[in-house]
């Protein structure tokens, strides 16, 4: 594994769902969207489980990218074959929360209510944050943006989130 990363590295979270139930489309997307991000030089952080996951770290390998599960059990073995950095917390979904504060931005995929814990934590800590397929979250009318940006492919989900990261930045 030779990786070009740097402490500034962009890291995208991935987040959705562990089981994907058959849905080849949302695997598909969530492989694209690593890949993406792979070919961005982001590093890819999720949670390190199946489904959505699982696909997304595939992608992210397939580009020649890194990877970060941060994972629900103690055991590193719970990770997907494509984490390249396990980390257990034994936190259950209470991990969710570090997912999201691990990452620069968050793209949401599918996903049931571990997604919409997620989202609520990027929503809390006013992560940039992308909807690929996923979930519909209204904008608060306290907030100048919307809580979420939709995007309608992979590719145009991480320009978004590197976009609205660089937003943020300035």
């Amino acid at each position: 594994m030779n990786y070009d990363i740097h402490q500034d590295s962009i890291k995208i979270a991935v987040i959705g769902g562990s089981r994907i139930e058959g849905d080849s489309k949302v695997y598909d997307i969530a492989r694209k969207v690593g890949q993406h991000i792979a070919k961005r030089k982001a590093i890819l952080v999720c949670g390190g489980l199946t489904g959505v996951m699982e696909a997304a770290c595939r992608g992210a390998k397939d580009e020649g990218g890194l990877t970060i599960g941060i994972l629900p059990s103690t055991e590193s073995s719970t990770a997907n074959q494509w984490v390249d950095i396990k980390i257990p917390t034994g936190l259950g979904y209470a991990r969710n929360a570090l997912v999201v504060l691990s990452a620069d931005s968050v793209i949401a995929i599918d996903g049931a209510e571990g997604t919409l814990s997620e989202i609520g934590y990027a929503l809390t800590y006013a992560k940039p944050l992308v909807g690929l397929n996923t979930w519909e979250i209204k904008p608060c009318k306290a907030l100048d943006v919307p809580a979420m940006t939709t995007a309608d492919t992979p590719r145009e989900a991480v320009d978004m989130a590197l976009g609205l990261l660089d937003k943020n930045r300035l």
